[in-house]
C-alpha cells in the first residue's frame, strides 16, 4: 500500500487507509487530508507524488492551486469586516462601491455577491485569460454591466466573478487587496499556509495540477445560455494554473494556493464559534450566520439545486455529507473541498493534484469525510 505521511489520531486510522488506497488505485496521484476538531489538529496527512510518472514525492509543505475552495477564504474576509461593523450584508453594494450602481444595480445587496445572486455570473465584455490578471479592468467591466437576471431572485454560480466582486468591497473598505487582507488578518495569525497571490519565494514548492481531459471545463449545448456564458467568459483553461502570472495574480474565487492543512486550519475558527488557535476572527453570532439559509433553488449556471447561507453552501438532505444540521461546505474544480460542521466543531479539507471532472468536490473527499464521521 502507498506510504502516507503525517499524523492521524487512532480514531481515524480508516482515513489514512482510504487515502493510501486511493493513491494505490490511481484515483489520486498526490494528495493531502486534514481535520481539526474543537480547534485541535487530529489528522494531517499527505502522500503520493507531484507528477504522473511518480518520480517526485508530495512533501509536507507542498502547496497547489485549489480553484473555488479559494472562495471560502474570501468569505472569511467579508465575515471579519462585517463583524467589526465595516460591512453590512444587507446594504447595497453601491454604498461601498458607487460605480457599481450603473445599469440597474443600485439595489444589489452585498449578500447577493456572497451567494451568487447578483446576476453577474459571467461577463458581457469579451475577456482573454490574461485579462484575469488585470484587477481594475475586470472590476470596471463588472460595475458597468447589467445583471443577467433580477438580483436576489435566483443563484447563478459566479465561478470567477465572485472573487472580484467581494475583493473590490474589501479593497474599498480596508484599503488592502483581498489577498493582502487575508494574509495579514487571517493566514498569518492562524499560521495557515494559504496564499491568494503567491510570493515568488514560494514558487519552488508549488505543484502543478494534473489536468483532466482538455482542461477546458464543462461543455454546453446552448452557447447563449446563462451556464455557457458564465463558464465561457471569463475563462482560463486549467493549464494556465501552471504559469507564474496565474500564481502571482489575485483571483480570489479561483487561484488560492494551499494544502489540506492550511485550508482546514483557516476554516477552523468558523467551526468553533469564530475563535481557534488563540485567535478570534469574528463573533460566535457572525459564525452562526453562515448557516442561516438565505436563498435556495436550482442554480442557473450549474443546474444543480443549491442552498446558500452566507457564501458557503449548506449541506442538503439529498447529499448527506454530515449527520449534523449546521454544516456547510464548498469545493474547487477538480476535487479539492472543505467541510465545516459547527455542531461537531470540525473543519475537514482535502487537496489533491489529479483533477476530476467535478466543479465542487468529488467522491474522493466524500469517502474520506464519511470515514471521519465513522471515527467520531
Amino acid at each position: 500500500m502507498a506510504e502516507v505521511f503525517g499524523f492521524c489520531d487512532d480514531r481515524f486510522a480508516e482515513v489514512r487507509d482510504i487515502l493510501a488506497a486511493s493513491i494505490d488505485a490511481g484515483s489520486d496521484v498526490g494528495a493531502s487530508y486534514a481535520l481539526t476538531i474543537d480547534g485541535e489538529v487530529v489528522i494531517d496527512l499527505w502522500g503520493g507524488h507531484l507528477d504522473e510518472n511518480r518520480t517526485v514525492a508530495w512533501q509536507e509543505d507542498t502547496i497547489i492551486n485549489v480553484y473555488s475552495t479559494t472562495k471560502t477564504m474570501s468569505f472569511l474576509t467579508a465575515l471579519m469586516l462585517a463583524d467589526c461593523g465595516e460591512l453590512d450584508f444587507d446594504a447595497p453594494v453601491a454604498r461601498y462601491w458607487p460605480e457599481f450602481a450603473a445599469n440597474g444595480k443600485q439595489d444589489v445587496k452585498v449578500w447577493h455577491l456572497m451567494n451568487h445572486a447578483s446576476g453577474l455570473s459571467g461577463m458581457d465584455e469579451p475577456m482573454e485569460p490574461e485579462d484575469l490578471y488585470d484587477w481594475d479592468k475586470i472590476c470596471a467591466a463588472l460595475a458597468r454591466q447589467k445583471p443577467w437576471w433580477e438580483p436576489g431572485t435566483a443563484t447563478g454560480y459566479h465561478a470567477i466573478t465572485q472573487g472580484y466582486l467581494i475583493g473590490e468591497l474589501v479593497r474599498r473598505i480596508s484599503g488592502q487587496t483581498l489577498g493582502q487582507f487575508f494574509a495579514s488578518e487571517i493566514a498569518k495569525p492562524l499560521e495557515a499556509d494559504f496564499h491568494i497571490g503567491v510570493p515568488e519565494s514560494e514558487f519552488p514548492r508549488i505543484a502543478n495540477l494534473i489536468v483532466a481531459g482538455t482542461g477546458e471545463g464543462p461543455a454546453h449545448d446552448d452557447p447563449e445560455s446563462i451556464s455557457a456564458r458564465t463558464f465561457r467568459n471569463p475563462f482560463s483553461p486549467a493549464h494556465y494554473s501552471w504559469t507564474d502570472a496565474w500564481r502571482k495574480a489575485e483571483i480570489p474565487a479561483a487561484n488560492g494556493h494551499g494544502n489540506a492543512r492550511s485550508v482546514a486550519r483557516a476554516q477552523t475558527p468558523l467551526a468553533c464559534g469564530g475563535r481557534a488557535f488563540g485567535v478570534r476572527l469574528f463573533s460566535e453570532d457572525t459564525a452562526h450566520q453562515v448557516m442561516r439559509p438565505r436563498i435556495s433553488g436550482k442554480d442557473l449556471a450549474t443546474g444543480v439545486p443549491q442552498t446558500f447561507g452566507l457564501g458557503f453552501g449548506i449541506v442538503p438532505e439529498s447529499v448527506p455529507l454530515s449527520p449534523n444540521k449546521n454544516t456547510c461546505y464548498w469545493g474547487g474544480w477538480g476535487g479539492s473541498a472543505v467541510v465545516i460542521d459547527q455542531d461537531a466543531r470540525l473543519s475537514a479539507a482535502y487537496v489533491m493534484n489529479k483533477m476530476a471532472d467535478g466543479l465542487n468536490g468529488d467522491f474522493r473527499s466524500f469517502k474520506l469525510l464519511a470515514a471521519v464521521y465513522r471515527g467520531l
